[in-house]
């Protein structure tokens, strides 16, 4: 989160310090160079269904997006909204074709990875299911999600997902990879291309300077 500027002009991002749909939009503002304020939410202490909040969010989710009178929700929807209104650094490629291999690798976590493990899916299998159950529940829709996403970007990697530039791919596999490894135990060694590209990340501070542990509302 970068410092200076008038606080009624900076963005305003609402975020969990843990969310990897925050974390996404996170490391695109620190891509563009935009300056934010960072509002955390506290999804362990049911912030997100505070009536202020769900003005903003009526789904009470993370992250919310505020931006002078303009507030969007969901990551996607905020990330291009970012593209479009801020196109220094761009998130896509001018390329058709590596354009929508950007689309399908960030629909993939979007849809079939990360939603399977968010805080109430696993608090539903923890209480009806097992407590023993969630960990196995979320491996394996990773193992599946990480299985194809290999398959997509072999033909495509460079340094980065989709070639020797960071775009929207890398937004989305970097806060899945992380919650993999630090919070689901998963072997990556498995995914050479995905533990490859994630290796890449660490040597670029956008991506570092938003990491979870690094943000104000951390807790471990």
């Amino acid at each position: 989160m970068a410092g200076s500027g008038e606080e009624s002009k900076k963005l305003q991002l609402y975020s969990y310090w843990r969310s990897s749909c925050a974390f996404r939009v996170r490391i695109a503002l620190n891509l563009k160079g935009l300056d934010y304020e960072y509002k955390a939410v506290n999804l362990l202490k049911g912030e997100q269904r505070d009536p202020e909040y769900l003005k903003l969010n009526p789904l009470g989710y993370v992250p919310t997006l505020v931006d002078g009178d303009a507030v969007i929700a969901d990551s996607f929807a905020i990330l291009m909204y970012l593209e479009e209104k801020y196109p220094q650094r761009a998130l896509l490629p001018q390329d058709c074709q590596k354009r929508a291999i950007n689309y399908q690798a960030a629909n993939i976590v979007a849809a079939n990875i990360q939603p399977l493990q968010n805080l109430a899916v696993l608090k539903y299998i923890h209480e009806k299911v097992g407590p023993n159950e969630t960990t196995p529940w979320v491996q394996s829709h990773i193992t599946k999600g990480f299985e194809a996403l290999e398959k997509l970007l072999k033909d495509y990697a460079g340094k980065y997902a989709t070639g020797d530039e960071v775009y929207m791919a890398d937004l989305f596999l970097a806060p899945q990879i992380h919650a993999a490894i630090k919070r689901f135990e998963v072997d990556m060694n498995q995914f050479p291309t995905l533990l490859r590209v994630f290796e890449a990340y660490q040597e670029l501070p956008a991506f570092q300077d938003a990491m979870p542990e690094k943000q104000p509302d951390a807790t471990c």
